[in-house]
């Protein structure tokens, strides 16, 4: 995380997160559309527990054969139903799961580094849970919607019964509480046209913003100080 400190000096990070349901994916794809770069933590997630990886072996260490489909992946939707049941099972998998998927997102981090963007969009959706990201982050945005439409969406997107739905939703921070934390809101309670002139405007905000500008600047004066004082020990040392 070191590396992420430094690199959040010479470009900035944004976090985007919400709740299950609240349309986070729906703003992140729009995002996409504007030419942002996204590092999906969802994507990364899965990638990191692909069979015979070291995050792969300690879920079945931890939760067994059952997991695992026919053929040898694990069972997404069998491993939900018992980690939202069980908060110890669900920490259990986070603390296995999670530096594995920080390391992998602080690689591409380092990609779009290189490649001179600047500033890269962070989708996680246990952002505020876990805390680990929002010391390294310039903005965070929450994806919100009202409790009734967050429930009704989450019901009919995955044809869970009202109580598996509850469940799943009490399973995370509420959304009004991750609102109060974040920099930026994109209210999704409305129509999609709403959320999209939202996005614009927030996009619109970042690329406008001068922080890069100023954040490169500290670097290449701490490099270039750091490489006048090595040249300085050398000189000193062959004296």
């Amino acid at each position: 995380m070191y590396i992420c400190f430094c690199l959040s000096f010479s470009m900035f990070l944004v976090g985007l997160t919400g709740g299950i349901a609240s349309g986070k994916s729906t703003v992140s794809s729009q995002l996409r559309e504007l030419g942002c770069p996204i590092i999906d933590a969802d994507v990364v997630a899965r990638k990191v527990v692909e069979p015979h990886s070291p995050a792969y072996r300690l879920v079945v260490q931890h939760f067994g054969q059952e997991v695992l489909l026919e053929n040898g992946e694990i069972d997404r939707q069998k491993l939900g139903h018992i980690i939202f049941s069980s908060p110890e099972k669900r920490r259990l998998l986070n603390s296995i799961t999670h530096p594995e998927i920080h390391k992998a997102m602080l690689k591409q981090i380092l990609l779009y580094f290189i490649r001179g963007y600047r500033f890269v969009v962070l989708d996680v959706p246990l952002l505020f849970e876990t805390r680990r990201l929002t010391r390294f982050l310039n903005h965070t945005v929450v994806v919100y919607c009202d409790p009734a439409t967050q429930l009704a969406r989450l019901m009919h997107r995955d044809g869970l019964s009202q109580e598996e739905a509850e469940q799943r939703i009490a399973a995370q921070m509420p959304l009004n509480e991750k609102r109060g934390l974040a920099s930026h809101v994109i209210e999704n309670s409305g129509s999609r046209e709403d959320t999209h002139r939202q996005v614009f405007k927030l996009h619109t905000k970042l690329e406008d913003s001068m922080e890069f500008l100023f954040v490169r600047a500290i670097v290449v004066a701490a490099v270039a100080g750091l490489g006048g004082l090595f040249l300085y020990t050398v000189r000193l040392l062959a004296s």
